[in-house]
């Protein structure tokens, strides 16, 4: 088992217009035209993408043109839009309840942006930042949380990478319904699971390009939207394992620090890169790590930077 050392940082970056945003992401712009697909690197591919962000996502047409033209790179207003990206697959592990959400984000580690930001495009979000401007996870300050399981299915289709899908629900939205109804109508590039949770309700929904938009027995998901799954995927994500502990174990950090949940294949990209847990109803969330955590909300955001180490056991830790 390999030991990763992880520097996460947490950033405040209002309606990225004053530089902060630009000067934390500017360096992983390089190399920028790798990430997007061999269609979104032609000037035709580009208009598409724009097309489709200025279809599905009207209401930020003004914040991507404020980053896009920040950045250096003439591939930036394409990459932003997320939606002509190439794929990307990770493990996970997350739960909803009333007024909580609860994950742990599996990836490898030196992949993972590890930021996390205060914004105020459109409302108030707290997230985890990734893919420039997109969140794994995050809250609004309505009381609105959300997070992304990859679907455990390798298929691929026209539409957006799922955390600017994330970003966008939670800038326009108030509750678990709004937030279904608008996911109903965007399309999704890979299968992805979606846990949504408001002070009233928690409900995890399977989307993607092949499948309309259906909702989950638990608000509750792992790395599968259809039963049986393949006897080689359950060996190597232990998805339906994890599925199972979650759903006995409910919203408990404790559970999420500890096998089958907690996950040590960091070199097979499936490790256990950081747990968030969130509360929306009171603007907090706390991001968790063995040994270690950090608290943040939007009344009291603390800038700064974590050191943290990635793949350590206590002594109640079995595989």
């Amino acid at each position: 088992m390999s030991q990763y050392i992880k520097t996460f940082h947490a950033i405040e970056i209002g309606d990225g217009g004053d530089g902060r945003w630009a000067a934390h992401v500017r360096p992983t712009m390089m190399g920028a035209e790798s990430r997007l697909t061999e269609e979104g690197r032609t000037p035709q591919g580009a208009v598409r993408a724009r097309r489709l962000f200025e279809v599905h996502m009207p209401e930020l047409v003004p914040a991507l043109d404020r980053l896009a033209g920040q950045l250096a790179t003439p591939w930036a207003g394409t990459l932003l839009t997320l939606a002509a990206v190439r794929p990307f697959f990770s493990g996970c592990t997350q739960i909803g309840g009333k007024g909580a959400l609860l994950r742990n984000y599996d990836f490898a580690p030196d992949h993972c942006e590890a930021t996390i930001v205060s914004s105020y495009f459109l409302r108030p979000v707290i997230g985890m930042q990734e893919a420039g401007w997109g969140l794994l996870d995050g809250m609004n300050d309505a009381g609105l949380a959300i997070s992304l399981t990859f679907g455990g299915r390798f298929v691929h289709g026209p539409g957006f990478a799922i955390p600017l899908v994330l970003r966008y629900l939670l800038e326009t939205c108030q509750t678990v319904d709004e937030a279904i109804g608008r996911l109903r109508t965007i399309p999704v590039a890979i299968p992805q699971n979606v846990t949504l949770v408001d002070p009233d309700q928690a409900v995890t929904v399977f989307v993607g390009p092949d499948i309309p938009l259906i909702e989950a027995a638990d608000s509750c998901a792992t790395n599968h939207q259809h039963l049986p799954v393949p006897d080689e995927q359950e060996r190597s994500t232990r998805t339906r394992k994890r599925l199972a502990a979650v759903q006995a174990a409910g919203v408990d950090v404790t559970a999420m620090l500890r096998p089958p949940l907690y996950q040590y294949g960091y070199d097979q990209w499936l490790g256990t890169v950081y747990t968030a847990h969130y509360r929306p109803t009171r603007g907090h969330v706390t991001y968790h790590w063995p040994g270690e955590h950090w608290e943040q909300s939007f009344t009291r955001f603390s800038p700064g930077a974590r050191t943290v180490t990635l793949g350590k056991r206590d002594g109640n830790d079995t595989p």
